[in-house]
């Protein structure tokens, strides 16, 4: 069995907020959540989170257990903490990551948990971790080598002109056996200016004790970016959105330009849909294949069709049919629903409505708490008037219908199969299938 223990009781001072630093979005998610992503993708089975107290508090939101590490007393303290919390297991494995540090891939974790087990120098490894190649000068704790294996980790500070030349490094992500762990916590001294417990004494520890500590080593050092500021959280995010973006791109999605284009991830998007720059995909959204999206389109919990196309507009929270084009300048939101080949020009806004196949509403134009049949026209400047004061009422337009431009329909009203209403009309009854209607307030037409 493996479980994981993740250190998030960190003040994160440096972030300047009132929310807990790993609590912090980048791309849409909370930097703790992509840790515990990785983990669970690594086949942790089960994981631990040292929160503070402020952080007990949230922590639910992410589905997984939590446990208070009252008073900081280093990082090897926040480790006994949650041991104290798990049940022992004697064949057990611990990964022990940081909350901080969104960017550590799956398959790191999959391999330092892989390293442990026998060694051909002598008794099996209780004892791996993630080290990393840093670019120098940098204050990561240097690694020291005997031959394959950990010999010691030397804190900057404490490093010969030697030793400051070396350029791996430790990235702050163990695994262990649980016997050993468990072991090797209660050895542990504070005997040290700031009077704390650190986690990194344990090589100290395996390697007096002959016990192989053996590295993993990441080739990419923004990999073990701890994230203590919000400097660094935009330069995470940056790397992140270029990973997501090329994710997508070698699964056959062109993007114009990743560097202006935001993603999000647990989206779907289809082959040969292209993304033009300065546009957002995010909220779990869904686009089809053959879509175009941008410039300058923004899709939250968006679920589009094949062959869609939306420049310069918004759409949240709605489902979209096959080849709609949407924009420029639209608006779509809250449970809209447009079908097949329907279109939504500039300055269109629709609220919670329903466009059949083929509707067209090309300018400038309001359709809210409205249900619209197929092929109908709705012309420029046309508005549903839905809210009375009170409620929101509904407004029902047949298939083939044609409303003039201007047209103002108050609700709740109904308009039937191949109605027309002229120009400027304020039509404040139902209007009978194939009636022509128009005026202030609109009358029927003779019939020619």
């Amino acid at each position: 069995m493996i479980r994981a223990i993740v250190l998030a009781a960190g003040k994160g001072t440096r972030m300047k907020s009132v929310h807990p630093k790993v609590l912090h979005e980048l791309c849409g998610r909370p930097m703790l959540w992509y840790v515990l992503q990785a983990l669970r993708a690594a086949g942790v089975d089960e994981i631990r989170v040292v929160t503070s107290p402020e952080l007990e508090l949230r922590i639910g939101e992410l589905g997984v257990a939590g446990v208070v590490q009252p008073v900081q007393r280093g990082t090897g303290h926040a480790v006994k903490v949650a041991l104290d919390e798990l049940p022992p297991r004697e064949d057990g494995r611990i990964v022990v990551a940081y909350g901080d540090m969104p960017l550590i891939p799956e398959e790191l974790l999959r391999a330092v948990v892989a390293s442990l087990g026998p060694s051909r120098e002598g008794p099996g490894a209780g004892m791996a971790l993630v080290t990393v190649k840093m670019p120098l000068p940098s204050n990561f704790g240097r690694i020291v080598r005997e031959g394959r294996n950990i010999a010691r980790i030397v804190e900057a500070r404490d490093a010969s002109p030697d030793e400051l030349e070396i350029d791996e490094m430790n990235a702050g992500i163990y695994a262990f056996g649980e016997r050993e762990l468990r072991e090797a916590i209660t050895r542990l001294k504070n005997d040290n200016a700031q009077k704390e417990y650190y986690l990194t004494d344990t090589v100290d520890d395996f390697v007096t004790r002959g016990r192989s500590v053996l590295p993993v080593l990441s080739e990419n050092h923004l990999d073990a970016l701890g994230i203590n500021d919000r400097t660094e959280l935009a330069l995470a995010r940056q790397e992140m959105n270029a990973r997501l973006c090329e994710r997508h791109m070698r699964d056959g999605v062109t993007i114009i330009d990743p560097a202006t284009t935001y993603l999000e991830p647990e989206l779907t998007i289809g082959r040969d849909t292209v993304v033009y720059p300065n546009s957002a995909i995010s909220r779990l959204s869904e686009v089809g294949e053959g879509c175009t999206i941008g410039p300058s389109a923004r899709l939250s919990n968006a679920k589009l069709g094949a062959g869609v196309t939306v420049r310069e507009s918004v759409v949240i929270d709605s489902v979209v049919g096959n080849h709609a084009v949407i924009g420029p300048y639209a608006h779509v939101r809250r449970e809209s629903v447009l079908g097949d080949d329907v279109r939504v020009g500039n300055f269109v806004e629709v609220k919670k409505s329903k466009l059949a196949r083929g509707v067209k509403a090309g300018h400038l134009a309001y359709l809210g708490d409205a249900v619209v049949g197929d092929e109908t026209n709705i012309g420029a400047g046309t508005i549903t008037c839905n809210y009375d004061g009170e409620n929101k009422n509904p407004t029902v337009i047949g298939g083939h219908a044609f409303i003039g431009s201007n047209s103002s329909l108050v609700a709740p009203i109904s308009i039937g199969d191949g109605a027309l209403t002229g120009a400027g009309a304020v039509v404040t009854r139902d209007v009978k299938p194939g009636e022509r209607v128009a005026g202030n307030p609109a009358r029927p037409l003779p019939k020619e």
